[in-house]
């Protein structure tokens, strides 16, 4: 088992949290890098990190998405109380806010399995599984990444989990944005993901009802833990 320390930072602003993802994920490259030129006996322990959080209003624009997707002007942002950051994720645009339970994984790879396919095909896993406790069917749509229901009638396929990541030296960092009790009107700004024909959706419009997001977390963090082989600890 894999120690893997855990922190769930609430609600916080993005800029905030990328932040502490940068000083987590460089500190995990330079341990990786320490012991591989350190004699043994002399080696740190490889540290890995799990964050969850709730952002306020803001929109992200990964490394290969196209700015015209946002869909309001930058200088409009503030009177809807949002923000707009562009930063080194995979994938196109994105909404982040309150309700909606944010998974930063900060993980080397070396130390799971050297396969980026396989780790977003698990963190989809995770959540495919936690929707199952929530008598949901949820699935992949082919040739994206995230989890959707019903992808497979394209009049009814919705996406409810956005996922979009970052790699380097097989230390990841961002990760997925799980739509819990979220505005879905702040999604009426974007073409979400750069996929400008289908529907965003959450665990609260699926059930008719408000959802306790602590306990999500709780589902979601086992599932987590039992696919990655990982002991969480709490940070």
């Amino acid at each position: 088992m894999k120690r893997v320390f855990f922190r769930d930072l609430g609600l916080i602003d993005y800029a905030a949290a990328w932040e502490l993802q940068e000083q987590l994920f460089q500190e995990v490259i330079a341990r990786k890098l320490h012991n591989r030129s350190a004699v043994a006996g002399d080696q740190y322990e490889q540290f890995h990190h799990l964050l969850f959080c709730e952002h306020p209003h803001v929109y992200t624009l990964g490394r290969t998405g196209e700015e015209k997707n946002l869909l309001v002007q930058e200088d409009q942002l503030p009177e809807i109380g949002a923000s707009f950051y562009k930063n080194n994720r995979g994938g196109d645009i994105t909404y982040h806010g309150p309700g909606q339970l944010v998974g930063y994984p900060i993980l080397d790879l070396d130390h799971f399995f050297t396969d980026i396919h396989k780790y977003l095909r698990l963190l989809e896993e995770a959540i495919i599984l936690t929707l199952a406790e929530y008598g949901l069917t949820g699935d992949r749509y082919p040739g994206y990444t995230g989890v959707w229901l019903d992808p497979k009638d394209p009049l009814k396929a919705r996406k409810i989990c956005a996922m979009g990541v970052r790699c380097s030296r097989w230390v990841t960092m961002h990760g997925f944005a799980f739509n819990i009790n979220p505005d879905l009107s702040y999604f009426g700004n974007i073409v979400p993901c750069g996929i400008n024909d289908k529907a965003v959706t959450s665990l609260q419009q699926e059930l008719g009802q408000s959802v306790d997001i602590e306990e999500v977390k709780r589902r979601l963090r086992n599932h987590l833990a039992v696919l990655f082989g990982m002991e969480l600890v709490v940070a």
